[in-house]
C-alpha cells in the first residue's frame, strides 16, 4: 500500500520519540517550520518503556514555551499510533497540515 500525505511534511526518523528533545522542536520552529508534530507508539507499548511519555512531556513543555512568547501553542502536537497504522499516519499528516494552514505561516518568518 502506498501512503499519500502532504508533500510539505518532512519526516525525521528516530529510534524512539523519546529521542526527540525540546531543542529539536524549537529549532524547527525557529528555522521557519510552520508546525511540528511527533508520532509515537501507543501509550504503554513503547519498546523503550517510557520514550513516548518523555516525548509527550517535551511536546507539552514546547507548547508552554511557545505560548509564553506569543506563538500559537497548537503548532506543536503529539500523536500516538501503532506501527501497523500507516493510513492513520497519513490521516494525521493531512490533519496537521490543514490545522497549520488555518493558523497561517510561522510568525517568526516575518522577522527574517
Amino acid at each position: 500500500m502506498r501512503l499519500e500525505y502532504p508533500a510539505n511534511i518532512k519526516i525525521i526518523r528516530v529510534p524512539c520519540t523519546g529521542k526527540v528533545d525540546v531543542m529539536l522542536m524549537l529549532r524547527a520552529i525557529q528555522k521557519g517550520a510552520d508546525g511540528v508534530y511527533c508520532v509515537g507508539c501507543l501509550e504503554g507499548t513503547c519498546h523503550y518503556n517510557e520514550g513516548n511519555f518523555r516525548c509527550r512531556e517535551r511536546v507539552d513543555y514546547v507548547r508552554m514555551l511557545l505560548k509564553e512568547v506569543g506563538i500559537e501553542e497548537d503548532r506543536v502536537r503529539m500523536y500516538n499510533l501503532s506501527s501497523g497504522e500507516g493510513p492513520t499516519f497519513a490521516a494525521y499528516a493531512k490533519e496537521m497540515t490543514e490545522h497549520i494552514r488555518k493558523l497561517g505561516p510561522n510568525p517568526l518568518n516575518k522577522l527574517n
